[in-house]
């Protein structure tokens, strides 16, 4: 079997799909999405598929290794984003060649369904309150992320931390004890802010704290960690094994976010899973992207035994011919062939778009940069 062709498709909202052709009529899926950067990640991409063009697919290593190390400038969100995309088509494949799920080629299913949580995102503590609500009603979710704050100044105002405060002790009075609640803060605290506020949400309990502070800086991540009682998470902007080792080795977090359409793929994500698990480290993929990214991160969850619970923000109802239903919080190990899901071409042609998407600008009182 080669590899034939490779084509890129951008889908809305934000989405970049890979799609790997090869002389067997097999063809595999695959996701690359980078929020804001996807134009870019596609002509590397296409880079890469001028080397790919006569290789075996199913030599998912080799050619993992290749893309990584070959072109001798390696690392970060664009080269990660475009191994992944490729790697996830060629798992895609192999699994199709075989008849047999992707996480069977991984080792086997450990668990029989995958616990899943919902991203929300709305203006005040009573719209997340009322989102909360709508999706715990209609999917039966029993866990959901929200944004823990809005825009914060170095050092926050008393009444931006109990703005903050407020808005978590809202959504907890409103769900209960029974429902699980993670706060992002998409690294928008100071160090300084990130102890002050985290000690004052300990009482509500929550699931976890995502990006208190950025994360090229493992020091301050470990101290931020030594300093409260609330799981510490991380990862989405990061890439390879080598990137969370820092983490790992300090336990600066108690769950890690590789994000499959980033961190290359099925192939270094379950390398990511192992290595945390020597730490006793927990596993949730972050997945604000796709259903493609979203189906290869469902064949991780599977296989991997410190897995925690899935992010998703689709189940893929504008694209797949059978979307991906949820049951009381928790959606089935998919059993088809590789990703164990159908494009439907009708659907995929009426959502393209020429790729053009920007991150939301945010500003601080004094109009200079703010972090997202």
């Amino acid at each position: 079997m080669k590899i034939t062709r490779l084509e890129t498709f951008h889908v809305r909202p934000r989405w970049l799909l890979v799609r790997v052709h090869t002389d067997s009529g097999l063809s595999g899926w695959g996701e690359a999405t980078l929020e804001a950067r996807s134009l870019t990640v596609e002509t590397m991409v296409h880079e890469m598929g001028h080397w790919l063009v006569g290789q075996d697919p199913r030599r998912i290593e080799h050619i993992w290794q290749t893309l990584h190390r070959g072109s001798f400038y390696r690392g970060g969100p664009v080269h990660g984003s475009a191994i992944a995309g490729i790697d996830i088509a060629l798992w895609d494949i192999l699994g199709k060649s075989l008849g047999a799920p992707v996480h069977q080629l991984l080792g086997g299913r450990v668990r029989d369904k995958i616990r899943m949580y919902a991203w929300t995102d709305a203006g005040t503590a009573d719209d997340y309150v009322n989102s909360v609500r709508d999706l715990r009603d209609r999917r039966g979710l029993t866990a959901f992320k929200y944004n823990a704050t809005g825009q914060m100044r170095p050092i926050s105002s008393p009444a931006a931390i109990e703005t903050a405060v407020t808005r978590f002790k809202n959504l907890r009075a409103a769900v209960g004890p029974d429902i699980d609640i993670a706060a992002d803060f998409h690294g928008r605290l100071t160090f300084a802010d990130a102890k002050r506020l985290l000690g004052r949400l300990e009482e509500f309990h929550p699931l976890f704290i995502e990006e208190p502070i950025l994360p090229g800086d493992p020091d301050g991540m470990r101290l931020i960690a030594e300093s409260t009682r609330i799981p510490i998470a991380a990862g989405e902007r990061l890439f390879t094994r080598w990137d969370f080792q820092p983490l790992f080795d300090r336990r600066a977090i108690s769950v890690a976010q590789p994000d499959l359409a980033h961190a290359g793929g099925i192939s270094e994500t379950r390398r990511i899973a192992a290595l945390a698990e020597s730490r006793d480290i927990l596993v949730a993929p972050h997945c604000p992207v796709g259903p493609v990214g979203l189906a290869a991160s469902l064949q991780i969850d599977a296989a991997c035994p410190n897995f925690l619970i899935q992010e998703h923000v689709t189940l893929g109802e504008t694209l797949l011919v059978k979307p991906f239903v949820t049951d009381s919080g928790f959606l089935k190990v998919p059993e088809g062939p590789g990703l164990g899901i159908e494009i439907d071409e009708k659907k995929l042609a009426a959502e393209k778009f020429d790729g053009v998407w920007h991150n939301p600008r945010y500003t601080a009182e004094d109009n200079a940069f703010a972090e997202w």
